[in-house]
């Protein structure tokens, strides 16, 4: 296990009754780094980071935290997930609160941190990706890819030791899709540690410190992104990737 790495996989098993998803990952992920899984759907990227976030419990292997290990059953789910934000396909805000208590939610009720001082940080990050005239909309009032900024913002609002995007793109129609890369970009840029599985093969291209192609529950290919993209050495990565880039 890499000494400075912020999440750290070995022999991840997973399995769903007779159908295995995830057959031995090993990976690390260092501090400040963007980490892009790839894959044709059925390949295990979401099922891993859903084992990451504690969704669901691996048959085999360990999973540590900066040098902590979080698939050990007696863990505290919640304090470890805690540390984690996680954005998945579908927003998931909370319909029944406005967008700026979405955002406040986890600083308020489970860092103790004061009203004043949540919404204060609330309203900054809104007001910094174009939402401060929505803090107090409920999420049925934006649009899809306001909705989807609006809950990554959320996730990052507690200053997570490590970001999970989830194919965050694919719920939303095409002109929405720029306006949200365009903030995980910027927050790669900034430093926040993220896995991110994404369809998005041109932007994991630019944005991606290194890429992982998973195939069939396997890490097949990994290297950096112009490495991968480039002159891929695994015959399925380069069937795979044929399919996206011209």
């Amino acid at each position: 296990m890499s000494t400075d790495a912020v999440l750290s996989l070995r022999g991840i098993h997973k399995s769903f009754g007779d159908r295995t998803v995830l057959r031995g990952i090993d990976l690390d992920i260092a501090a400040h780094e963007v980490v892009a899984l790839i894959g044709a759907s059925g390949s295990g990227k979401s099922t891993l980071l859903r084992t990451v976030n504690l969704l669901e419990r691996i048959d085999d292997g360990q999973i540590f935290l900066r040098g902590q290990d979080i698939s050990d059953p007696r863990v505290a789910v919640d304090t470890v997930r805690a540390r984690i934000g996680v954005v998945f396909q579908h927003y998931n805000l909370f319909p029944h609160l406005s967008v700026l208590d979405n955002v406040t939610l986890a600083s308020r009720h489970v860092f103790g941190t004061s009203r004043s001082a949540a919404e204060k940080r609330g309203r900054e990050l809104l007001a910094r990706i174009g939402l401060a005239d929505q803090a107090d909309s409920f999420p049925d009032r934006l649009s899809g890819g306001q909705q989807q900024r609006a809950a990554i913002v959320r996730a990052i609002a507690t200053s997570p030791e490590l970001l999970l995007l989830d194919e965050i793109t694919s719920a939303l129609d095409p002109e929405l899709v720029a306006e949200v890369l365009d903030l995980v970009r910027e927050l790669g840029d900034e430093g926040t540690t993220i896995l991110m599985a994404t369809h998005e093969m041109a932007f994991a291209r630019d944005v991606a410190d290194r890429v992982v192609f998973l195939d069939q529950g396997l890490i097949v290919e990994e290297g950096s992104a112009e490495q991968v993209f480039s002159s891929p050495r695994n015959p399925r990565t380069r069937e795979f990737l044929s399919r996206f880039l011209t």
